[in-house]
């Protein structure tokens, strides 16, 4: 098995665990510490607690001057889930039915992959947003310093788009789940 075999087995498994502990907005208690768990496993320097529920990794390699930050969303939303999986919604009325359990894996994967093989020059912060769901989350963690204190010069995030084709993306500012979410797919 390869390495980035291994990477989505470990993704996949991350997706699940937390697809079946979905949690609302502001309370990510225990989607906050799946995280910081993982990052810190990865070697990667974690503040929690940031806008309320929210985690922010740091990541330096080199002696490069410049950061740059990616986003992910955390919470579910309130909607009983229907299906069957195993590891569908153990909590009643809430599930992730926008793909936030899928972002958060997919940061966390990013995150382990650039620790082990680095392979730039500077900071990545990793930015895990509680409450985007409900448009709160984002602006709780700007009010909380976000930007004073872990700067960066470019932010980047991305959201699924079920029915695009498996391996394209669509550049660019595209609509989220919620209308006024912007999110840039890469």
């Amino acid at each position: 098995m390869t390495d980035l075999e291994e990477l989505h087995r470990e993704m996949t498994a991350w997706r699940h665990d937390l697809h079946a502990h979905p949690e609302f907005g502001f309370e990510e208690k225990r989607t906050a510490a799946f995280v910081a768990e993982k990052l810190r496993a990865f070697g990667v320097e974690v503040a929690d607690g940031i806008g309320g529920t929210g985690v922010v990794g740091t990541l330096t390699r080199g002696s490069g001057n410049r950061a740059i930050a990616l986003r992910a969303d955390m919470d579910a939303l309130r909607i009983a889930e229907q299906g069957t999986a195993a590891y569908r919604s153990q909590t009643p009325g809430t599930m992730h039915a926008c793909g936030h359990d899928g972002h958060t894996a997919m940061l966390l994967g990013a995150a382990k992959l650039l620790a082990d093989e680095g392979g730039f020059d500077g900071t990545v912060r990793f930015i895990f947003q509680p409450a985007e769901e409900w448009g709160r989350g984002a602006l709780a963690m700007l009010e909380d310093g976000l930007i004073e204190r872990f700067p960066f010069e470019e932010i980047f995030g991305l959201h699924n788009m079920p029915g695009l084709p498996i391996g394209h993306s669509r550049p660019g500012a595209v609509r989220s789940c919620r209308p006024r979410t912007i999110s840039r797919s890469w």
